[in-house]
């Protein structure tokens, strides 16, 4: 009986373990870009900590050329959970956001959910979506102040 009772336990054990190592491809497509010119550039955040200005808080960032009007973007090895993915057209490929003299950006921002911000960045909460650990696919439209 007692060995039994461990086998049971040792394929619990396994199965949440292989669960909690499932990961997944993060396909995003990124429409509405004004030109071919430059990278579109993203950032994953598993929290509202940095998000979406922060890239260096982001738990993955990849970044993508531009073919007509249309970029992919893929982030490898996603885990289950909750996200928000921050994005940035980087005309001038300079690596950095380009602002006028308010801080209004001069190229192209977006968030997933098309999340926009009221004077301000867009939120965490109005971005986030869920991935379950398996492919996913998510749209966002590049827009320009």
């Amino acid at each position: 009986m007692r060995k039994r009772i461990i086998i049971v336990f040792s394929l619990l054990l396994g199965s949440v373990a292989a669960a909690l190592a499932q990961t997944g491809k993060l396909t995003v497509t990124i429409t509405n870009l004004r030109s071919n010119n430059g990278t579109v550039l993203a950032s994953l955040y598993k929290s509202a900590d940095g998000f979406p200005t922060e890239s260096k808080k982001a738990v993955k960032q990849t970044s993508a050329k531009i073919a007509g009007g249309k970029a992919t973007l893929v982030f490898e090895g996603v885990p289950a959970g909750t996200y928000a993915v921050s994005v940035m057209h980087d005309e001038n490929d300079d690596k950095k956001m380009e602002t006028n003299w308010m801080g209004i950006p001069k190229e192209g921002t977006a968030a997933s959910n098309d999340a926009k911000g009221k004077f301000g960045p867009p939120k965490f909460e109005d971005a986030k979506f869920k991935t379950n650990g398996t492919d996913t696919g998510i749209a966002i439209k590049m827009w320009y102040f």
